[in-house]
């Protein structure tokens, strides 16, 4: 395959636009036409379509779009990665991770690492459970930690690490403080909502649709689990909270746990990494190991 008509084909398919991507890519447009019909031919597969002033991918044209940009992700990570060795000498362990791990797991283990390898450079993103594996699959970091029950991307290993508790949570004081009821009296209540790509989002959902009862009413919705908790310890509304997090503030007398009838709910933390890639580096497989040995 020709790479350079496949980078051109990819800046085409991101501006939606051959002229833009000419403009973009200081080229003539004529020149960038021909370079997308040949890779056309090559390919024996139509990738574009015009749609008004524009072009819009077939099928076959956003797959190749989206493999293409991983692609190029991995190339720049090669660069980066070398450009670290050039610098340091060192390689920077890059990681994503969803909001309970990231606050409630990795301190830990990344200080145990740290003390043990002080001049290792590491970078946590912390973001949803979506944005989390786009991050993994685009090469972007080197591992990723999520908490997800399923839907799990075909290109990425899940390592299962252990469950968690979650608990639904009120305002401490609440009438419904300490008591057991049914999922659909709970649901009444106004939510404190994580956002769009929020496993448990996700997972609240899914768990009324299994029993059959509507979704809950959303009164608030917040990016992160300790934004959405101390919502809850201010006196506004109910939330799926894991119990890692919770807990301190029950100690406190802050929230109180709603208990509901014949439901209890675990959810599994995995680390992720991508497939068919042999991961050689020091700094990757130690951090693996201190993770390993910590939850043994």
């Amino acid at each position: 395959m020709n790479l350079h008509a496949l980078r051109l084909f990819t800046k085409v398919a991101e501006l939606s636009s051959v002229s833009k991507a000419a403009q973009a890519l200081m080229i003539s447009q004529p020149a960038v036409t021909i370079q997308m019909r040949n890779l056309e031919k090559e390919l024996g597969l139509t990738l574009l379509e015009s749609k008004g002033r524009g072009i819009t991918l077939t099928p076959n044209g956003e797959y190749l779009f989206k493999q293409a940009r991983r692609l190029f992700d991995l190339e720049m990570d090669i660069e980066n990665k070398l450009e670290q060795l050039k610098n340091t000498g060192n390689e920077e362990l890059q990681i994503a991770s969803t909001h309970v791990p990231s606050h409630f797991l990795l301190p830990k283990w990344l200080a145990k690492y740290k003390q043990a390898y002080p001049n290792t450079h590491i970078h946590i993103k912390t973001a949803n459970s979506q944005q989390v594996i786009e991050e993994l699959l685009h090469y972007k970091v080197d591992m990723a930690f999520i908490v997800k029950e399923d839907g799990h991307h075909p290109d990425i290993n899940y390592q299962f690490l252990m469950n968690l508790d979650y608990w639904f949570i009120v305002p401490y004081g609440h009438p419904l403080a300490d008591q057991k009821v049914t999922l659909v009296e709970l649901m009444q209540q106004p939510f404190v909502s994580r956002e769009d790509g929020s496993s448990t989002k996700e997972y609240l959902n899914a768990l009324c649709k299994v029993h059959k009862i509507p979704p809950p009413r959303v009164g608030l919705q917040l990016d992160g689990i300790n934004e959405s908790i101390h919502a809850i310890a201010a006196g506004y509304g109910t939330m799926l909270a894991p119990s890692i997090a919770a807990s301190g503030f029950i100690q406190r007398q802050q929230v109180a746990r709603v208990f509901i009838k014949d439901i209890d709910i675990q959810r599994p933390i995995y680390l992720c990494t991508r497939k068919n890639e042999q991961n050689s580096s020091s700094t990757f497989n130690t951090f693996i190991n201190i993770i390993n040995d910590s939850i043994s």
